[in-house]
Formats: structure tokens, sequence, C-alpha cells
């Protein structure tokens, strides 16, 4: 009992976790950049979708009021996330600012 205590301890958590995780290549990875210029994409083309529906409905192109108003409330709720996440990302920055090195 003891022998088998001590090959489990022999193994530290970092090379555990490094068997674990899969391996990245270079083409895997994503910079930043990349990741938040696609965020908001997404939300420019939901905002956009959005009046795209409400001018149809206001022409008399459409008919479903539901449809119209589940797309305005969802790109509403989604430009209140980004600015919430902009505020957060901000107040990050002011905070990594003010250490002291």
């Amino acid at each position: 009992m003891p022998n088998k205590l001590i090959a489990f301890s022999s193994i530290s958590p970092t090379e555990q976790i490094k068997s674990q995780a899969p391996a990245v290549s270079q083409e895997q990875t994503v910079s930043f950049k990349d990741v938040f210029k696609n965020a908001l994409e997404k939300v420019n083309q939901v905002q956009s979708e959005s009046n795209v529906k409400t001018e149809a409905f206001m022409q008399g192109k459409m008919t479903d009021m539901h449809d119209v108003m589940l797309t305005a409330q969802k790109a509403k709720i989604t430009v209140e996330a980004t600015v919430q996440i902009q505020q957060k990302v901000i107040d990050a920055y002011n905070d990594i600012m003010r250490m002291q090195v």
C-alpha cells in the first residue's frame, strides 16, 4: 500500500494538468484583438437586424410584431452587455495603472 502512495505523489499536479490538456498549435491561438473585433461585429449585426426588421414593420412589409419586438430586445440587451463589459475592462485597466511596481 505505501508503494502506491509514493507512486501517486511522485507526479506533480502541473504534470497531471499538462498531460490532460490538449496541445495547442500556433494555428489555434487567437489574439484578443480578433476576439474583440468579432464580438463587436456580432453586436453590430444584431443591431442592424433589429433596424431592418423595425423598418420593414413600419413600412408594412412585416406583420409579425412579436418577432420585431424580440429582435429589438435582443439588440438592446446585447448593446447593454457590451457597454457593461467595456466598463469592466476600463475599470480593470485603471486598477492595473494604479498598481505599485
